[in-house]
């Protein structure tokens, strides 16, 4: 009984992811997002490449993560917003869906889409590996950090949609914590009083993914990615399962 309890359980989530995700390349912003998240790394990337001369993507890493900062709010907010402004999350709802099934089908798309922006970028470590000998270790850990990054980013998106019906409220409070994550806590580290200087740090996306582009993959950077988006799922869980209930 249990095990068709979770067969069905992960029917009914696939079900909704695989809808999110035709849902996703349905919408012609999403390739916009997508184009222009691409060429901003690509841009950046090549002006740094030919100036330092080195044949390494390290630098490619920290402009796909300003990158994400933005896109994974654009790619997040009317995950639940927008079912929330038309009405049709209360036929989600009530349907034979649990509101587990409905975050991790909605999450699993979003997943998704950031795995698309990531085979995007591909080509520059391909083109960098024709034009030396590219060591692919790290290229394979920067992009696992980033996913891991992408991933806790698209989590937090969903949970701040799931708190409104606005797909615009949902954009810039969710650009706003990105924001604080990735850039604006490690740029006012100097300025932060020294015994709170350990947590700034461990809050800081930055720091997370600086060692992964450099090939070092830390248990402690895997477990921290894992834990803000299990959680920023938790309260996206929890503010769907409140509304079943108001």
């Amino acid at each position: 009984m249990a095990n068709s309890l979770t067969a069905l359980s992960g029917r009914n989530t696939m079900t909704v992811a695989a809808r999110e995700f035709r849902g996703y390349f349905n919408n012609p912003a999403v390739y916009i997002v997508l184009v222009a998240a691409t060429f901003f790394v690509a841009l950046l990337f090549w002006v740094s490449f030919f100036l330092v001369g080195r044949t390494s993507v390290r630098e490619m890493f920290g402009y796909m993560s300003w990158s994400l900062m933005f896109a994974a709010p654009a790619l997040t907010m009317g995950l639940l917003a927008e079912e929330k402004r038309s009405g049709t999350l209360e036929i989600l709802i009530t349907m034979p869906l649990r509101e587990m099934e409905v975050i991790g089908g909605k999450y699993l798309a979003a997943l998704g889409v950031l795995g698309v922006f990531l085979l995007c970028t591909l080509p520059i470590p391909i083109s960098v590996s024709t034009l030396g000998d590219l060591d692919w270790g790290p290229v394979f850990a920067g992009y696992f950090g980033i996913f891991l990054e992408g991933a806790a980013l698209m989590a937090i998106g969903l949970a701040v949609s799931s708190f409104t019906s606005s797909q615009l409220v949902a954009l810039f409070v969710s650009f706003f914590i990105s924001i604080i994550l990735v850039i604006l806590i490690t740029a006012l580290l100097p300025f932060i009083p020294t015994g709170l200087t350990s947590i700034a740090e461990w809050l800081s996306f930055q720091r997370h993914t600086e060692a992964m582009a450099r090939g070092v993959i830390d248990t402690r950077d895997v477990v921290f990615f894992l834990s803000i988006a299990g959680f920023a799922l938790m309260v996206a869980f929890r503010a769907l399962e409140s509304r079943r209930w108001s």
